[in-house]
């Protein structure tokens, strides 16, 4: 391995870089250079004297300073690419002012506004980060992950994408790899995985975007989406190279499109620590806010009848761990897949559909025979019908059909149920089931709420209800987190369910108006806890590989902050 320009270390008093290069070598990388913060001694062992301005400020006072001209910033977009510029330059900055307005910024340097810097990745293109693996050269993926010149333990975290499920905007080829790199900034603001411990991987397999098939400047392959046996082969290069380089490191799946996000996971999860985001985070974090519900409305899962309006990936992966929980209460595995009704584009699934189903699906088909009648003669049941026969008390919505959940419907549910349940899940707000203040007038306040979107808090009544987001950045990084502290084998339902429960258990409060999970801006908290339940829950399983004998210690020693390292010269 060639020799690093730096190298980092760390101890009981935090992390110390060991410096080999000098002069403007040292202002060109992000993570060492701290511009203005550098002191006389360390400006003289570096060979930066006369190259910065003679004042030397701390990283609060930069902090301050950076937080004034992105205020300065006029679009969300415009303040994306000032932070992304940031980083560029000074990584340990750009955390510090990103861990200080936590809440405020989570929106600008990941969703919503992430997609546009993803439409504009090829005009916009500054600095390469991680890797990019293509489907037409798939002999060099290995040498890729050499060209890192990396430790097999020098990586916890690999968030890799094909660019084909962006968020809401579809297929944007090579941009995804911007949805990885800011995957892994939240990983870092978050739960503290150190920054030059992750890897941002792109699967270039092609877009069938023609849009960026015209456009001149477009920096991925420029061919029509690749999904034969040569996709898998370009997988199965990066699965194996990524665990031949760094065998101790999680792999994330990021925004695969929806014919292929169940069937990769399920192809690698009994082989490799591995984990999908859009089905696993997304259904932990929906599962948290059900079983929060619960404890407000003194009831079990098992009690519960619950409507998936939109069957895709991740609504049905919201039915699978609902399932598994019931099954622990005491159901049988048929008694509970009964209790949901799943809702896709063409209406309720009925096991008379078998060529308009995906597989993952199959399971919770209805019997024609049980559902015959609940829509007119030739027609496929609706929403309203299956809330008409049903009377459901869990409503969740991943449809990203607005405005869904009318006010009939939910009167309708609410009439048969003392506290309804109901999450309108879709982002962004332009394509919310419902909105949280009129489920709430619908259902005279007594609606438990939980949403996709970030909502303001509703006055209804003389009492302020604030509306619970359930946001993935709840239980991913402090997922990855746990999983990086106790060398975890794979990503068990068990540690999934652990991390759900410890999301669940840091809600603010009970009570009218309390919302069923915690704010974003306690994302560093609710890291820490989710780490270590999960990282309990892999000792439990035997999937544990690292000593965990201190585990709170473990945890908090292990979570880095931003602040600049020690300076070693050597």
């Amino acid at each position: 391995m060639a020799e690093q320009p730096f190298e980092l270390t760390s101890g009981p008093d935090g992390w110390t870089a060991h410096v080999r290069v000098r002069g403007h070598a040292v202002l060109q990388l992000p993570l060492l250079n701290r511009g203005t913060a550098f002191s006389d001694a360390e400006r003289r062992a570096l060979g930066l004297t006369g190259l910065l301005p003679q004042r030397s400020i701390d990283i609060s006072k930069q902090a301050r300073r950076i937080y004034a001209q992105y205020l300065r910033q006029p679009t969300p977009l415009d303040k994306h690419v000032f932070l992304t510029n940031l980083r560029d330059r000074n990584e340990v900055l750009f955390y510090r002012v990103l861990a200080d307005n936590l809440d405020e910024m989570l929106p600008i340097v990941y969703t919503p506004t992430i997609g546009e810097a993803i439409e504009r990745f090829s005009h916009e293109f500054r600095r390469p980060r991680g890797l990019y693996l293509s489907v037409n050269n798939i002999d060099e993926v290995p040498q890729a992950f050499a060209n890192l010149n990396l430790d097999p333990d020098d990586v916890d975290l690999i968030v890799a994408t094909d660019g084909e499920g962006i968020l809401g905007i579809g297929d944007w080829g090579v941009g995804g790899a911007q949805i990885a790199v800011g995957k892994l900034a939240v990983y870092t603001a978050a739960a503290g995985i150190h920054p030059a411990r992750v890897v941002p991987v792109m699967l270039d397999a092609g877009t069938d975007n023609l849009e960026l098939l015209n456009d001149e400047l477009y920096l991925g392959n420029r061919h029509a989406r690749v999904r034969d046996e040569r996709y898998d082969a370009l997988l199965d290069a990066f699965v194996d190279a990524a665990g031949q380089y760094f065998p101790h490191a999680m792999l994330h799946w990021e925004d695969l499109g929806a014919s292929n996000a169940r069937r990769v996971l399920n192809k690698y999860r009994d082989t490799c620590c591995t984990f999908n985001d859009d089905m696993q985070g997304t259904a932990a974090v929906v599962v948290a806010a059900a079983i929060a519900a619960l404890r407000e409305s003194g009831t079990r899962m098992r009690d519960h009848t619950v409507v998936i309006h939109g069957a895709g990936t991740a609504g049905i992966g919201i039915a699978d761990m609902m399932r598994d929980i019931m099954i622990a209460e005491g159901l049988s595995p048929a008694e509970a897949t009964a209790r949901f009704y799943a809702i896709g584009s063409k209406g309720l699934i009925s096991d008379d559909q078998a060529a308009l189903i995906r597989d993952f699906q199959v399971p919770y088909a209805r019997p024609a025979a049980e559902v015959a009648g609940w829509a007119p003669e030739g027609q496929v049941a609706k929403l309203a019908d299956v809330v008409r026969e049903v009377h459901p008390t869990m409503l969740i919505g991943t449809s990203a059909q607005p405005a869904s959940f009318t006010e009939s419907l939910v009167r309708e549910m609410a009439a048969h149920c003392e506290r309804p349940v109901i999450m309108p899940l879709s982002n962004p707000t332009s394509k919310v089931e419902a909105l949280p203040s009129d489920l709430l007038e619908w259902t005279d306040g007594r609606a438990l709420i939980a949403t996709g979107s970030p909502f303001a808090p509703v006055e209804y009544k003389g009492r302020r209800y604030s509306i619970a987001q359930a946001n993935n950045a709840l239980v991913f990084p402090g997922l990855g987190l746990g999983v990086a502290i106790a060398r975890a084998k794979r990503v068990s339902d068990g540690m999934l369910l652990a991390a759900a429960e410890a999301v669940a258990k840091i809600a603010a409060g009970t009570g009218p108006g309390a919302p069923l999970l915690p704010p974003v801006d306690s994302l560093r908290k609710v890291s820490a806890a989710v780490a270590i339940a999960v990282a309990q829950a892999a000792e439990k399983e035997g999937l544990a590989q690292a000593d965990l004998s201190d585990l709170v210690q473990l945890v908090h020693q292990s979570m880095w902050r931003p602040d600049y390292p020690t300076i070693v010269a050597v």
